[in-house]
């Protein structure tokens, strides 16, 4: 192959939609192009010695924020054991602010911004001449309908194992400064049809788990209906043969239309992600976010209750502006709505991002490493950031991961961020360990720290064991109306939804 588009995925199961865009787009030069992904963690040795056995002239990375570390020394190895060989780095993570990056400086090209089109330009020079003279090139904006989808590239394998990521539009119209979508000018929609039609494809090839990686999928209620209605129609035609969808949901603007189109999808068919990152007006001023915060909440509220699609919503700490009081605040309001997961993040810096400005003004400190997390902010110190860091692992192994559902309402009575905080800091300072924590550890520390709190110990002995001995595959423990439900799901929504469900 004289040209290799790579990249190291968070995890196996994420199959690169970029790299399948950039190969779609290869024009003349696609038979002479090839995919090569690994998964982060992987030896550089191993990496390096697979890319060479195909003797490429070129190789283009994807560069990302959870990948660039482990990039880096590929590139810097390859350039060390095959220094004819060019590299051409792309992505968010060297799209922006490139100047001192080690990789960057390692490699020969840097393409910024969308690469559809400059990256196979790029190459045809390398290639044919004339030798491209700068070194980095701003990446061209085609329209839409110039670009090749990459659908068709997904492999058999990719359909059986991994998980589709699809998008129905590209950009974003709002400005949350956190995000790299506030310098988008706007969101611009695909042609319906052509994406519909690649839908179809997919799905004809036993495609059934799709994530949508849209900013804003409720953005345009007719897209959005229109695209719900293919899913529905797939789950009408074979009800037995269930399919999974995951948007990302603007949580104010979900109008009667949608909802009746929302309402009509079986459990385990459905995911929304929806981003409130903090209830505070304030602090959404300044960064620039605009929420209508009673419609959100009443939309959550809403979907929880009249719709059987799970619910991860986000919330983010260490926003300028925000104290532990707020963030408190913010998080047991939506706590009380009870989505089925509420992700909570920690504030990171990403590269190229608006944020920035409040640095000085708030005192923020943020890691120089990546993932450029915040360390501590004028009204949240470094201690106290390291306990919320601890705070959402535990979160997530306890609450998100559905593994202690009967449990949980035990543990967040009456004030839930105070009573998780607690018990957060407790497992901590008995385990000095955020990860490795078997799930038979975790339960004995859990109870144990519900009965210092003074409850039934009979009670909190029963409900442990019932919550471990449903993880443990013992079905007697799950009620019917849940077993089919899970059984329902267990094709198409991911485990840790199958267990919310069957909670």
């Amino acid at each position: 192959m004289t040209i290799i588009l790579s990249t190291l995925n968070a995890r196996y199961a994420h199959a690169s939609l970029g790299l399948r865009y950039l190969l779609a787009n290869m024009g003349e030069l696609q038979d002479q192009t090839r995919l090569q992904e690994f998964v982060i963690g992987a030896r550089t040795t191993d990496i390096v010695e697979k890319l060479l056995a195909l003797q490429p002239r070129i190789i283009g990375f994807g560069v990302y924020i959870w990948n660039v570390e482990e990039t880096t020394r590929v590139v810097a190895m390859l350039k060390q054991v095959a220094p004819q060989i060019v590299i051409v780095l792309g992505g968010p993570e060297v799209s922006h602010e490139s100047g001192e990056q080690a990789i960057v400086q390692a490699a020969d090209y840097l393409i910024t911004g969308w690469g559809e089109v400059s990256f196979p330009k790029l190459c045809r020079a390398i290639l044919d001449g004339p030798q491209p003279l700068m070194k980095i090139h701003a990446g061209l904006q085609p329209p839409l309908d110039e670009i090749t989808l990459p659908y068709a590239l997904y492999s058999e394998h990719d359909l059986k194992h991994r998980i589709l990521y699809v998008e129905a539009s590209r950009g974003c119209p709002f400005k949350c400064e956190f995000c790299l979508s506030a310098l988008d000018k706007t969101a611009w929609p695909f042609d319906l049809e052509r994406f519909l039609a690649a839908l179809e494809g997919l799905h004809a090839r036993g495609a059934r788990l799709f994530k949508f990686v849209d900013r804003t999928f409720n953005l345009n209620i007719k897209t959005s209906l229109r695209i719900m209605q293919f899913f529905l129609d797939k789950i009408a035609a074979d009800p037995q043969d269930p399919v999974f969808a995951h948007f990302e949901l603007v949580p104010d603007h979900l109008p009667d239309a949608l909802k009746a189109g929302i309402a009509q999808f079986p459990p385990g068919a459905l995911q929304f992600e929806i981003g409130i990152q903090s209830f505070n007006p304030e602090v959404q001023a300044l960064v620039s976010r605009r929420q209508d915060n009673q419609k959100a909440a009443d939309n959550i509220r809403w979907l929880v209750e009249h719709s059987h699609a799970h619910m991860h919503v986000d919330l983010i700490a260490g926003l300028p502006g925000e104290d532990m009081e707020s963030f408190a605040a913010g998080f047991d309001q939506l706590y009380a709505l009870q989505p089925h997961e509420i992700q909570f993040g920690i504030l990171k810096r990403l590269r190229g991002t608006p944020i920035i400005r409040h640095t000085a003004p708030f005192r923020l400190v943020f890691d120089a490493q990546p993932p450029y997390t915040i360390l501590a902010t004028d009204r949240i110190d470094f201690a106290t950031m390291q306990r919320l860091v601890r705070f959402a692992r535990y979160w997530d192994l306890i609450a998100n991961s559905g593994r202690f559902a009967r449990t949980l309402p035990l543990i967040l009575e009456h004030s839930p961020f105070a009573r998780f905080m607690d018990l957060s800091d407790w497992i901590y300072a008995q385990t000095d360990a955020t990860h490795r924590i078997a799930l038979e550890r975790l339960a004995a520390l859990v109870e144990e720290w519900l009965l210092e709190q003074g409850q039934d110990r009979e009670m909190v002995t029963a409900t442990v064991a019932s919550d471990y001995a449903g993880q443990a595959n013992k079905p007697h423990y799950k009620p019917k109306a849940a077993k089919a439900a899970a059984k329902l799901a267990e094709h198409a929504a991911p485990q840790r939804q199958a267990r919310h469900l069957a909670a």
